[in-house]
């Protein structure tokens, strides 16, 4: 089993929502949504962004404007649609519901309480305590 694969293949998952994410706050080119996703650790390979970013487009997520550049020739700028701030909103609902049940999952699998919330962490050593009397 390949390691790196599945954590490549873990970080492509997160790329649309991530991007949709990016773009909701401030419109960016491509070069610009690259260099922030490379600087977070969640893009390896360059070339998965352009198609994604044109499937956003093509589906009414993403829209563009062009713009002149006094760097080199004109830059593309994308931003979120309307209906890419609902879709995005879905998508938050989503990961916050994923993330929640993965952490729960693993948590439990872990057994020692790493990772737990600070509730949890409080309510766990509660018990642990009563355990011990």
């Amino acid at each position: 089993m390949n390691l790196e694969n599945t954590k490549a293949q873990m970080r492509k998952g997160t790329l649309e929502y991530c991007v949709l994410a990016l773009l909701s706050r401030k419109e960016a080119y491509a070069s610009e949504l690259i260099r922030t996703l490379k600087e977070a650790r969640l893009l390896v390979v360059e070339g998965t962004v352009y198609p994604l970013l044109t499937r956003l487009k093509n589906d009414g997520l993403l829209t563009y404007r062009w713009e002149e550049s006094t760097e080199g020739p004109p830059r593309k700028y994308y931003m979120v649609t309307p209906l890419g701030e609902s879709f995005l909103k879905e998508l938050h609902n989503t990961w916050t519901a994923l993330t929640a049940a993965v952490n729960k999952v693993t948590r439990e699998a872990r057994g020692d309480g790493e990772g737990l919330a600070p509730e949890d962490q409080q309510n766990r050593a509660g018990t642990d305590d009563e355990t011990e009397k």
